[in-house]
Order: C-alpha cells, then structure tokens, then sequence
C-alpha cells in the first residue's frame, strides 16, 4: 500500500492530496493519507485518510513520519529536515510548492537552509518564503501524482 504522509500543521495542499487520492483509488491503487499534526486538523471523512494527533512538542509530528516512512511513501512537507529523513528511508519527498526533493538534493537544500537560519538568527536575512502561489498548487499536483505513479511502478 502506499501511504502518503502529510506534515499537516502549516501544510496549504491538503485538499490537493485528497484529490489525487481519490483520483488513483477511483483507478483501483491501495492507497492511504496520513494526516499527522500537533493540534486536531479537520480532515474529511474518508476510509483512506487516517488523522493523527501526535503530542506536543518540537519534531514530534516529523518523528512520527519519519519513523513511518518507507520506500512505498511520500512525504509532503516544507521541513527540510523532514524531508531529509524520508529521503533516507526511500520514501518520496514533496513540498507544497511542487519542489521534489532528491537524495542526490537533498544535502546541498539542507546546508542551505542551515545558513539562512543562522544568516536570520545572526539578523542578516529578514525575509522570508516567497508567498504561495497559485502555480505552486499546480506544480505541486503534477509532482504528487508523478510520485503515486512512480510507487505504484515499484509495487
């Protein structure tokens, strides 16, 4: 079965990950969404989503994927860090702007978040994020539904 992950506390594209759900289990694939955050998320009512309340505190929804995470999940999450753990457990990695992270990627988006967080912790770098957009909604459709079909091949 394919599991796709969301780090759902701040995610924009839940919906979107329902959509493309629905659309491949419509075609017959065993497919599930986990919805895991700090704080209950609405989620619809749906055999194939799963909503998860892991306890407060820092990292404890990343944990809970993390250790989840396998060659048959996708991972949608802006966390770096995140995204870094699935990668290494050979599951697929999203963000929510369509980005895909990859394991020959993944080191050089990590160093560059560490920078920019010290570069803002130090008060050089006071901007953030581009705001989200409309072309990042589709960009990140197109990724989610090329990383079910790539699953789905594996399987």
């Amino acid at each position: 079965m394919i599991t796709i992950f969301i780090d759902a506390d701040a995610c924009p594209v839940k919906d979107e990950v329902y959509r493309v759900a629905e659309r491949h289990l419509a075609r017959g694939l065993d497919l599930s969404v986990a919805v895991v955050s700090n704080s209950g998320v609405a989620v619809p009512r749906a055999d194939y989503i799963a909503r998860v309340v892991v306890p407060a505190g820092p990292d404890a929804a990343d944990d809970w994927i993390a250790e989840r995470a396998s060659p048959a999940g996708i991972v949608v999450t802006q966390d770096i860090p995140l995204a870094a753990r699935a990668i290494k457990a050979g599951a697929a990695a999203i963000a929510p702007n369509g980005r895909a992270f990859t394991e020959e990627g993944i080191g050089l988006v990590l160093a560059q978040r560490n920078l920019m967080d010290s570069l803002r912790s130090e008060g050089r770098v006071t901007g953030g994020p581009k705001p989200f957009a409309a072309r990042d909604r589709s960009a990140f459709l197109s990724a989610l539904d090329a990383a079910v079909r790539r699953a789905a091949k594996q399987q």
